[in-house]
């Protein structure tokens, strides 16, 4: 062949210099259709398509190994988790690079919008929001096809989305509404925009567009999963016929195992809602199946705490309680139902028996394993504060009261009470050492397989050792913090010169013609005895013993004002707790009326008189407290209060503006006296009208000039507190100000 060359050189001449015009047409900016259609098979082989699988294989990944929280809404897109993305972060990176092939060598390609695309998709499953928001950006602006176009727009809206954007979302969004999508980019969009309307709350939207989505999808895994979605916004909505369509629908759809149990329990659940009384019935069966089949032995905890759910919707809440309880026991070493089981038994007992204590209790476990992302966390972290405000002050109340009580013995009685204490203190230690021992013979027969099993072995709630039950463990915390304070950990730490404001709340029980040895709490910690007092035998360590608890006792009269004083101040805030936070005024009124009672000269009686008028009120009631108010303390912000409602209907502005001329004219006078009388009665008869807080401000005034600086301070605080919203609040807040300033930087 050579040869032909040599003897043909022109031929050879033309042979390259065809060769180059081809390599010379083949450049990625040429628009020729040799070069187009050249670049056009290269970056679909060697790049798009190598680059899209990885991404799909990633997404497949991510998808199979999520981990369902089927106690809370499922999302509808499965959000970008940082964690979970690791192990497909280097398939991500490379199909990256793979789809940067068609930029950099095949700009001519019809691949170019699509490659694009696909690293803004790589970008956002990354978490790499920015840029893939400027990915997509580039392509609407700088794309040729307009399928391409949309789904940049697609993936831009997601970005938001996950960046909580969501005012760009839903311009986006509304953008898109109005464009002609293909049926990929419709389907997209539909869900993209369901998820960013459940992730916004607004439920009712996102339901009704994932409605419009299941035309577009096929049976699967995928769509048995949004419509088991579908089904808990419509529960959310309280639709629940429209709920049970969607689980059956799950059923249809190819489902896998765990899909198809959970729409089984959750269309059981919307059945009790609809008062569907036969399918209701038939529950009855479904449950015996579920927690007989062999499949379920990891799920029966689920099954248990339906069961529970329907009796509390029936009103059965004992049973309801009793199956919760059933449920804690068969949860195994799975744990993630327990803490929702833990705050629906917590709910019961603060909405249905008002048993605040107990609530407490469970909403402390359930707080102690719900995730802090939890929805329910934060509702839940502010209510167990309310409760631990309730326990203390209860606490307080019961342990003083026993205490006061206990002083009162003649030291024989006294002697025989705190024998009885130390006895039934001794008996529970020995319960607990035959339970510790009972746990771990069972651990070395091999009947508990760990430690943690235990917990959530078939021993029963009170069988449990307790540093594995996690009521128990919130109970112990309770009751040591109240005994001890808050304690360092540190040597001899339970020395009886110890500074703790709560030392004497070791006393957990009242009296009230109980056995004396409940005023003590017998589950408290033993006072061990010194190691120098140790060889003087088991006489002097319950001597000393039984003097620890006699130095709780306050025996001196200024102990017991100061007992009498924490009652007072307890019953105070446990009145207010009631009324405000806990929404019981029927609890409020005999608790403010106890400490009238108990304590008629309590500084917070106006207050107190003016609480139980509105408690009375609220539960319709007739009372005389707010005439007991006007006529004891008629000049009193909360006097003022209780006409205030009356006085906004009358014409009366022109009749305080006369009455605030009178005062004020006193006021230059220097006739204060008359001036503080007639603003006082004006306030009373006047209250409400719009220039209340202007003569409210005078009166301050002219407290500081008749009564002094103390009583000027008290009259501004309570214009701070009765007038949030004047317009003469920074003038009184700068007064106060002034107030708090020492005596000579004053003058």
């Amino acid at each position: 062949m050579f040869r032909y060359f040599r003897n043909s050189p022109y031929l050879l001449l033309t042979v390259f210099v065809s060769l180059a015009v081809g390599l010379v047409s083949c450049s990625q900016y040429s628009t020729k259709p040799i070069s187009k259609g050249y670049h056009n098979l290269t970056a679909h082989f060697n790049a798009y398509v190598i680059a899209r699988d990885q991404i799909e294989e990633a997404e497949l990944i991510l998808f199979k190994s999520r981990q369902e929280n089927y106690n809370q809404l499922l999302p509808i897109l499965l959000p970008v988790d940082s964690m979970l993305i690791q192990t497909v972060k280097p398939q991500l990176d490379d199909a990256i690079k793979k789809a940067s092939l068609i930029p950099e060598r095949h700009q001519n390609s019809k691949w170019l919008d699509n490659a694009y695309n696909l690293i803004g998709r790589a970008r956002l499953l990354k978490q790499d929001l920015p840029n893939a928001i400027e990915v997509f950006k580039y392509v609407n602006t700088k794309g040729t096809n307009e399928n391409d176009k949309h789904t940049a727009l697609v993936g831009l809206m997601r970005a938001y989305v996950e960046a909580s954007d969501y005012t760009n979302a839903l311009n986006v969004a509304e953008y898109l509404r109005t464009q002609p999508l293909n049926k990929g980019n419709t389907r997209d969009f539909y869900l993209t925009k369901a998820y960013l309307h459940e992730r916004k709350g607004e439920y009712a939207t996102a339901v009704g567009i994932l409605d419009a989505t299941f035309p577009f999808l096929k049976k699967g895994e995928t769509t048995a999963r949004l419509h088991l979605i579908a089904g808990q916004l419509y529960d959310l909505l309280a639709q629940p016929a429209k709920a049970v369509d969607h689980y059956r629908q799950v059923l249809a759809s190819r489902p896998t195992y765990d899909q198809s149990f959970y729409a089984n329990l959750f269309a059981i659940q919307s059945n009790g809602l609809t008062g569907d009384e036969k399918r209701v019935a038939q529950s009855t069966e479904t449950f015996d199946r579920m927690l007989n089949d062999r499949k379920n032995a990891d799920l029966k905890d689920k099954v248990y705490f339906t069961m529970g759910l329907l009796e509390a919707r029936s009103g059965r809440v004992d049973k309801a309680i009793n199956f919760y309880s059933q449920s804690i026991q068969a949860a195994g070493s799975n744990t993630s139902q327990v803490p929702y089981t833990y705050l629906e038994i917590g709910r019961l007992y603060f909405d249905k028996k008002a048993d605040y204590a107990k609530a407490k209790v469970y909403y402390d476990s359930a707080l102690a394993l719900l995730p802090q992302q939890s929805p329910e966390y934060a509702a839940l972290l502010a209510r167990k504060k309310t409760l631990d405000e309730f326990v203390q002050y209860k606490t307080t109340i019961r342990t003083d009261d026993s205490l006061l009580h206990l002083a009162q013995l003649s030291p024989a009685a006294l002697d025989k009470a705190l024998d009885n204490v130390l006895k039934q203190r001794e008996e529970a230690d020995k319960a607990q050492a035959a339970l510790a021992q009972q746990i771990v013979e069972r651990a070395s027969s091999g009947n508990i397989s760990t430690v943690a099993g235990a917990t959530n072995s078939d021993l029963q709630p009170d069988q449990r050792w307790v540093l594995y039950n996690p009521i128990a463990l919130s109970q112990g915390r309770q009751e040591f913090s109240v005994r001890w304070g808050n304690r360092p950990v540190e040597d001899n730490w339970r020395r009886s010169n110890k500074e703790s404001s709560e030392a004497v709340a070791g006393v957990n029980n009242p009296l009230n013609g109980e056995s004396l040895a409940n005023s003590v709490n017998p589950n408290a910690p033993l006072q061990q005895p010194d190691a120098t007092n140790a060889s003087a035998g088991p006489a002097s360590g319950r001597r000393s013993q039984k003097d620890a608890l006699m130095a709780q006792i306050p025996f001196s009269p200024d102990a017991q004002l100061k007992a009498n004083q924490r009652i007072e101040n307890a019953l105070y805030k446990l009145g207010k707790l009631y009324k405000f936070e806990l929404n019981q005024p029927a609890d409020a009124i005999p608790t403010f009326e106890q400490l009238l009672t108990r304590y008629p000269n309590t500084l917070q009686k106006p207050e107190v008189y003016y609480l139980l008028h509105l408690s009375n009120e609220q539960l319709g009631k007739t009372s005389n407290w707010k005439d007991k108010l006007l006529a004891e303390y008629p000049n009193t912000s909360y006097a003022r209060l209780t006409g205030r409602a009356a006085a906004q209907t009358t014409d009366s502005e022109a009749q305080l503006q006369k009455a605030y001329t009178a005062v004020y004219e006193l006021y230059k006078a220097n006739n204060m006296t008359e001036a503080l009388a007639r603003a006082e009665s004006a306030l009373s008869t006047f209250a409400g009208s719009q220039l209340e807080d202007k003569l409210a401000l005078l009166r301050v005034i002219l407290v500081g000039k008749v009564q002094g600086v103390e009583a000027y301070r008290q009259a501004l605080n309570e214009f701070v507190r009765d007038y949030p919203a004047s317009q003469l609040l920074p003038r009184a807040k700068e007064m106060q100000a002034a107030a708090d300033q020492p005596t000579a930087k004053r003058k």
